[in-house]
């Protein structure tokens, strides 16, 4: 069930919506405010501006949502290509007027390569967990033109655990989603964020090189990641 897609159709044709509600594995539900998907530029932060600014060539935009950075991007002159596995925001995106667009998962994406794979809004967190995450980056291999580079913001979780545990039996940052709309619950998703020391130690350790570009302040990052051997 598309819970999330749910609220994007009713933000995108109503301009409003119900309250969307993220509810999560390490504490009380969140509300999710929809409207942050329908963003202008002017209303994006400084890090999803930078990451923007920072892309190459042909670009794909993992989880692209309503197609707001993605939009942005084809305004700027890219070629970019958005990718979703929700058909209601595959949808949207088509709507709002995103020329390439395509419906599916990115682990099963293949036959086109690109310069440039962005996530933003914590997009990488589709991974799902730490092997999640070094399974991707084998698979990006696959989606890279020579010298291409994977382009993404992530967060540190730590400041969750300040009055808790950590968790024994797995990565701190690896945390379970479920979208609640309209009194209807998706299905459960697995989701992590990775702290920027592990994530170096996983780029090196799988042959690639990982700068970080930007930090927020809030424990949020942008990092940038390229083959260490490009003819990989």
């Amino acid at each position: 069930m598309d819970v999330f897609g749910k609220a994007l159709q009713d933000q995108f044709n109503n301009g409003t919506t119900d309250t969307l509600w993220l509810n999560n594995s390490y504490d009380e539900p969140e509300e999710m405010p929809v409207d942050i998907f329908f963003r202008t530029e002017e209303e994006m932060p400084d890090i999803e501006l930078e990451a923007m600014d920072l892309c190459e060539g042909k670009v794909l935009d993992v989880g692209g949502g309503a197609g707001s950075h993605a939009l942005i991007l084809q305004e700027r002159g890219f070629d970019v290509t958005a990718l979703d596995i929700s058909a209601a925001a595959v949808d949207i995106m088509r709507s709002r007027g995103l020329k390439n667009v395509f419906e599916g998962d990115i682990f099963n994406y293949q036959g086109e390569k690109f310069d440039t794979l962005l996530f933003l809004m914590n997009g990488i967190g589709l991974t799902g967990t730490i092997e999640g995450f070094k399974n991707f980056l084998d698979h990006a291999k696959s989606l890279l033109n020579q010298g291409g580079q994977l382009l993404f913001d992530s967060s540190d979780i730590t400041y969750l655990y300040e009055d808790t545990e950590m968790p024994a039996d797995k990565y701190y940052g690896e945390v379970a989603y479920q979208y609640e709309y309209k009194s209807e619950k998706g299905e459960w998703f697995n989701w992590v964020y990775i702290d920027p020391q592990l994530l170096k130690k996983i780029a090196r350790e799988n042959g690639w090189e990982c700068h970080l570009l930007f930090d927020d302040g809030q424990d949020q990052y942008l990092a940038e990641m390229r083959l260490t051997d490009p003819e990989q």
